[in-house]
């Protein structure tokens, strides 16, 4: 196939129609692909704090192996966060240099050795050292996984399908929780030995992801910019050869005005990409925080958490937490799947608030129920899955977020930087404090850690109102320009290199 690509200054400038090829395909079994081999991964993130949450409580039994309290608990907790935003900065800054597809094959390696290794500990401290190793795992996954997804799913699909692909989440943690019923079953393994078969969960689903994500391609667009524009247009021509053989019909012609001219380069500088989150897009900065942080601190809590609070304050067996668990895991998954469309029909901004501001208000409510009075164990999962249908979406929305407004240069490492800074302020701070409320024994201290996670929930849906971005149905290069860029066509305007994106993108 000829290439489309062509070198007008030195080698180093060309012209490509890569993004906009991507864009107009029909859904196929590629995208299929792509979804299988990358999005999992949240199955896997959603089993691993499933399992601490439903395995907690026989954690701090007596003849577990493992002598922990709920204040360690919530620790362990820490450790994993902690080790998921080192883990996205280490490798989200590897993946914008070194490609999407290295590094996400290393970061699933490393999830997997990490939580069989968790399956053997003995001591607090060599259990906290493997959460923290299976967290870098993870974390490393969402800043590469995120960037190569938005990057291979067209642009009319990608909010319901980013958001479905996040909400997974829930699937693993729906299945993490049913599967962890039969372990923690005295009857069926000793207590000292059920729950670390639990871990073994993960690292088989790791190595069945392993082996479709092989197959996965890299990204096109990382390609061109790195100056492997040929390789580029190998891979699209390949994925266009598909769908015309999956769908017996001629693919739509690419349009002139869909033409981008970059200026190829191996890598751009940290620095660079520094000052374009900073001075180019100072309030799409602010927006990314207060999203993260908001989700994360909420999210983080009740997630690690709901296990012990159900059995400290509810009296709710080791062995039935599970259960109530994967309910929970239900709720969050319904939430994208069903609102994930409005996500590109309605638009980002209204949607985005809208979850963001419901799911505030209906935690501030629980939190004022749990001052007043002691409600029944169903009043209070009540309150918590509807928290959480619409927490869900826009939590996995924030990811969206922060993928599609900065430039593809440094996709991977926005992720990165705004998953680890808000997960490092909200997904740290909310165990432990939840732990130690908690461990107080009084359910009134717990009610004021569910008010603060309201607030910092509606400070993100707040920020959305003021300064999200309208990017449904958008190409990504529209939304933020590449770094690259020498100059680009939108709408038959053509952008110069350095320039501000029109007002209506900020």
């Amino acid at each position: 196939m000829a290439t489309e690509a062509a070198a007008t200054a030195a080698g180093h400038e060309i012209e490509t129609r890569v993004p906009a090829r991507l864009d107009r395909l029909p859904w196929s079994r590629f995208h299929w692909m792509v979804i299988i081999g990358l999005g999992t991964v949240w199955i896997l993130d959603g089993l691993e704090v499933t399992i601490i949450g439903s395995i907690g409580d026989r954690l701090t039994e007596p003849g577990s192996g493992i002598a922990l309290d709920a204040s360690q608990i919530g620790s362990a907790a820490a450790f994993y966060v902690a080790g998921a935003c080192i883990g996205a900065l280490f490798f989200g800054q590897l993946t914008d240099r070194f490609g999407r597809k290295k590094l996400f094959l290393v970061t699933l390696g490393l999830y997997i050795a990490a939580t069989v290794a968790t399956g053997f500990a003995w001591t607090p401290w060599y259990f906290f050292a493997c959460r923290f190793l299976t967290g870098m795992g993870i974390g490393g996954e969402y800043a590469a996984i995120n960037s190569a997804i938005d990057e291979l799913i067209p642009a009319r699909l990608r909010g319901r399908v980013d958001l479905i692909i996040n909400g997974s989440y829930w699937v693993g943690a729906s299945i993490g929780a049913l599967l962890t019923v039969p372990l923690l079953n005295t009857s069926v393994f000793a207590m000292d030995f059920g729950w670390r078969l639990a871990f073994l969960i993960g690292a088989v689903l790791g190595v069945g992801i392993l082996i479709v994500r092989s197959h996965v391609p890299e990204s096109p667009r990382w390609l061109f910019i790195h100056g492997k524009n040929e390789e580029a247009e190998e891979i699209v021509g390949e994925i266009e050869d598909e769908v015309r053989e999956e769908t017996g019909e001629e693919l739509e012609e690419v349009p002139d005005d869909a033409k981008l001219t970059i200026h190829q380069r191996a890598s751009i500088p940290f620095r660079e990409i520094a000052s374009v989150a900073f001075r180019k897009y100072p309030k799409r900065t602010v927006l990314g925080l207060s999203l993260f942080v908001g989700q994360a601190f909420l999210y983080n809590a009740v997630t690690f958490d709901l296990g012990t609070i159900l059995g400290e304050f509810f009296g709710i067996g080791s062995g039935q937490i599970p259960l109530y668990i994967a309910l929970f895991g239900v709720s969050n998954f319904i939430g994208p799947l069903t609102l994930g469309r409005l996500f590109d029909t309605v638009g980002r901004k209204v949607m985005i608030s809208l979850c963001y501001l419901a799911s505030a208000g209906l935690t501030a409510v629980l939190g004022i129920v749990l001052l007043s009075t002691t409600p029944t164990t169903w009043t209070f999962m009540l309150f918590v899955l509807a928290i959480f249908f619409f927490a869900s979406s826009g939590a996995s929305a924030a990811y969206l977020t922060v993928s599609e407004i900065f430039p593809m240069e440094s996709r991977a490492l926005s992720i990165a930087f705004f998953y680890a800074v808000g997960t490092g302020l909200g997904g740290i701070v909310g165990p432990l404090l939840f732990g130690e409320l908690i461990n107080t024994g009084e359910l009134e201290k717990v009610a004021i850690g569910f008010l603060i996670g309201a607030a910092v929930m509606a400070v993100g849906g707040v920020a959305e109102i003021f300064f999200g971005v309208n990017a449904e149905g958008k190409a990504l290069e529209s939304i933020a320009q590449p770094l690259s860029a020498a100059k680009m066509k939108m709408s038959g305007t053509e952008v110069e290199s350095g320039h501000e994106p029109p007002a209506a993108m900020v």
